[in-house]
């Protein structure tokens, strides 16, 4: 085979994969765009602002997030993870001595149990049983709420690490594109230059061995 050929073969299929690639990159930019919008719009809807830096308890302010967003409107994903994890985390843990919502299910179940018994015994207990089953029940509910926000927040950081994931995969694909384009190119040019007649892995033909001029 030519060499010529083979250089416009090669070079032919690196423009065709460069075009593969710009491609990959451009709708691969299109969904982290999609995925930052659709983020930031959600998040903003909810009105959320960290704390300023005089609001913030010295336990928050531990967590160096809480200081870096501190009087900011939460409308990024690294933001809403910082306010659930660092902020809305730390006061469900001090809420019922770190029990979640689900771990207070039977304690509430067990102290209605004894407040109907209670009632239906006249027992002198049933205040102070009823006072307890008012704060596990207090506890549950704010436990309750505060996960379910939560949740949303760590979904919607979730959905966010998508976007950036995206974006630098189509960093990558531009790269590759932009190098391949200049390989395609480069193989172009040498292409051109190549004389035509100039072959591939051709094997060269043997010396003929110099005929010995007998001695006189």
């Amino acid at each position: 085979m030519q060499r010529r050929t083979l250089d416009i073969l090669f070079s032919t299929g690196g423009l065709a994969l460069a075009a593969l690639l710009l491609i990959a990159g451009i709708v691969l930019t299109s969904n982290a765009n999609f995925a930052n919008t659709y983020v930031r719009d959600q998040l903003s809807q909810q009105h959320i602002t960290f704390p300023t830096v005089d609001q913030l308890s010295d336990e928050e302010k531990a967590a160096p997030c809480l200081t870096e967003y501190a009087g900011q409107p939460l409308t990024t994903g690294k933001q809403a993870e910082c306010y659930a994890n660092n902020y809305i985390g730390l006061h469900l843990r001090g809420t019922a001595d770190g029990k979640t919502y689900a771990d207070l299910g039977a304690p509430q179940s067990e102290l209605r149990e004894k407040v109907a018994a209670a009632q239906a015994s006249n027992d002198p207990n049933l205040a102070d049983l009823q006072r307890q089953l008012d704060e596990v029940t207090r506890q549950r509910d704010t436990l309750f709420r505060g996960e379910t926000l939560r949740g949303l927040l760590l979904t919607s950081y979730g959905f966010s690490e998508f976007g950036t994931k995206a974006e630098q995969a189509a960093v990558v694909a531009y790269a590759a594109a932009g190098l391949l384009l200049l390989l395609s190119i480069a193989g172009f040019a040498h292409a051109y230059v190549t004389p035509r007649s100039k072959g591939f892995a051709v094997p060269e033909q043997p010396k003929q061995a110099k005929e010995q001029v007998p001695a006189s």
